[in-house]
Parts: C-alpha cells; sequence; structure tokens
C-alpha cells in the first residue's frame, strides 16, 4: 500500500446498550455518533434482549450518520472494525455481523477490537483539540459498569492485567447503590451529581480487605443494604431525609477503595504516567481525586475527555488504527465473545 493513501476506518461499539459508530482517517477523529438505549430505564438496568433488538433498529442509522458527518462515502473506506467483546453477546453480535458483511461487501480488511483496549486507548484520540497522551509505559486504573482493572501498558497492543475485582465491578456498585435508594437507572451520574451537595462523612460503610492488587465492592453494596435496611425500620423517610449526604458517602467509600489500591500499584510498578479510564472515570469525585493523587506522588495524570470515557465508537477506531499500522486483521471467521481479556 501507498504509503500517501489514507487509513479511514469505520468502527462500531455495540458491547452493551450503546449503537455507536466512528470514522477515523490517519489517527484522527472524523464523526463519532452514539444512540442511547432508553428503554432499560424502566427496568433498573440492561435488558440483553431489548439491548440487542435495539441494537438491529439503531445500526444503519447510525453508521450512515457517521459518514456523513465525516463527509465519506463507504467507498473511501479502508477497513471495517468492531467490539469483538467482552460484552453482552446479543449485542456484540449485531454489531459483528454487519461489520462482518459491510467488510466482505467493500473486500476491505476487518479488524476485531477488545472493548477494554479500546477503553485505555482513548486516551490517545485526536480530535478538533490537540491534548497530551501518557508515554509508555504507564499505569491504568480501568473502572466501568463491567469491569475494574489495574493494566500496565507497554505500548498501543501490548497491555497486562496487573490486578482486578473478585466480585463486582465500581459501577455495577455504583448503580446498585443507586437503585436501594430508589434512583433511576443508570444511577451512577445521578449519585455524582447529588453527592456535590452532600457530607461524604456523613456514614461509614464496610471498606474491603483483600489482596494488593485485588478489588472488591459486593461488602461494600451489602453493607450499604444492611445499613439502610436498619433505618428505614425506625424512619420510612430516611432515604429521602439524607439523600445528597448519603450519595456523598457511598461514593467516597466506592472511591476511596479504588484510590487505596491504585496508589499501592503505583508505588509497585513505579510508572511516572498514570491514567484512569471507563464509564467511572467520568465521576468528578474519581477525576479531581485521581488530579490530587498525581500531584501527591508527582506523577503526570491522564483522563479522557468526557465524551470518551463511557462506551463510544471512537476508541475503538484508535486502537483499530493501531491495529491496521500493524496489519492485526481478523478473517470472517471471527466470534464475538462475551468474556474477553486485554
Amino acid at each position: 500500500m501507498q504509503n500517501d493513501v489514507p487509513i479511514t476506518i469505520l468502527a462500531i461499539e455495540s458491547s452493551c446498550d450503546d449503537t455507536a459508530a466512528a470514522v477515523i482517517k490517519d489517527g484522527k477523529i472524523l464523526a463519532n455518533i452514539v444512540a442511547d438505549q432508553k428503554v432499560h430505564e424502566k427496568y433498573g438496568g440492561v435488558v440483553p434482549e431489548l439491548a440487542s433488538r435495539a441494537h438491529q433498529q439503531n445500526i444503519v442509522p447510525v453508521v450512515q450518520a457517521a459518514l456523513e458527518q465525516a463527509g465519506i462515502t463507504k467507498n473511501d473506506l479502508s477497513a471495517i472494525a468492531f467490539t469483538v467483546g467482552p460484552g453482552l453477546m446479543g449485542s456484540l453480535l449485531v454489531g459483528a455481523s454487519f461489520a462482518k458483511s459491510l467488510a466482505l461487501g467493500l473486500n476491505i480488511p476487518l479488524i476485531a477490537v477488545n472493548h477494554m483496549q479500546g477503553h485505555i486507548l482513548a486516551h490517545f484520540i485526536k480530535d478538533e483539540e490537540e491534548q497530551k497522551v501518557p508515554s509508555f509505559p504507564f499505569l491504568c486504573l480501568t473502572v466501568s459498569g463491567g469491569h475494574t482493572q489495574l493494566v500496565v501498558i507497554k505500548d498501543y497492543l501490548e497491555m497486562e492485567v496487573v490486578g482486578s475485582t473478585l466480585d463486582d465491578a465500581a459501577g455495577e456498585a455504583f448503580d446498585k447503590a443507586g437503585k436501594i435508594m430508589g434512583l433511576p437507572y443508570p444511577a451512577g451520574p445521578i449519585i455524582d451529581k447529588k453527592a456535590k451537595e452532600g457530607n461524604a462523612n456523613a456514614f461509614q460503610f464496610t471498606l474491603p480487605r483483600v489482596a494488593d492488587n485485588a478489588f472488591s465492592f459486593s461488602g461494600i453494596k451489602s453493607s450499604f443494604l444492611y445499613f439502610l435496611q436498619a433505618q428505614v425500620k425506625t424512619d420510612q423517610d430516611f432515604v429521602q431525609k439524607n439523600l445528597n449526604d448519603l450519595c456523598a458517602s457511598i461514593q467516597y467509600t466506592i472511591v476511596k477503595h479504588l484510590l487505596d489500591k491504585f496508589r499501592k500499584a503505583i508505588e509497585k510498578y513505579d510508572v511516572q504516567d498514570i491514567a484512569i479510564c471507563g464509564g467511572v472515570s467520568a465521576n468528578t469525585h474519581l477525576r479531581s481525586s485521581v488530579a490530587e493523587l498525581g500531584k501527591e506522588l508527582d506523577k503526570n495524570v491522564f483522563v479522557p475527555k468526557f465524551e470518551y470515557c463511557t462506551d463510544n465508537a471512537a476508541m475503538i477506531a484508535i486502537t483499530a488504527h493501531f491495529q491496521y499500522k500493524a496489519q492485526d486483521f481478523s478473517d470472517q471467521s471471527v466470534r464475538p465473545q462475551a468474556r474477553l481479556s486485554i
């Protein structure tokens, strides 16, 4: 291939309940479209069957919108990328099937992207604003609804998971705590907002004791649930009367657990650059706490822009860009995997 031929990739993300498509040209994002699914709100969580049906409805208009925003046609594409996993199998199948069919029809390469690698490489997304990027090796705390991991990034496509949760993920802990308080799904952003008006020291909840690089959130959820059950027995309006303080206190507990583990890992792996990513990295208390930790330890801190924290196709596109340059392609036999490690 000639060096002056641009690398233009269409990327599709459908791992959970957001249908997303992005176009990247020579490493720069030209379009990033996301269609969320409101249908899950009344159920208090994502319903897999409803998610896959919504992806089928959304994927064509979302891809078309991305191509139009980028000012290109499908014939300008160099490759098609898609999220191969981890995620909900029904949702992944929609994106994979569409990407495989389009790549086959256009006779261009197919790139299978790991969703979690995408979150990490979101730090390297180039758009209209120039931003600093971490230097290798760096340590990343990946926090989302389905995963909580500590990852050492040695190069764009060389990563090592050095710590993970033993049970639930941080994002799940936020959403379950919100559900216990009667907040709508997803509860994480609501807790973040209400916590700003509350006292983080109003209530104390149990912090888990687990091995150095491991996380655990099931005990925090149980502690929170049992506390509220006891309080509501004596005052049925306890939650509403103390909602802001409850949000601030549970948020403080979850973030403290994350930061305690992150601090130990930073000291252990002795890196100069540290980062966070994933949906929970949009949490303002976590972002500010990591910034303070970086100052204290004299480390360079990197956090993606808000729109690149939650699930999006731009992160799949930038990962696909590096895979394209490495000639890391897949054939038509590739299948999505609900469980997939980095």
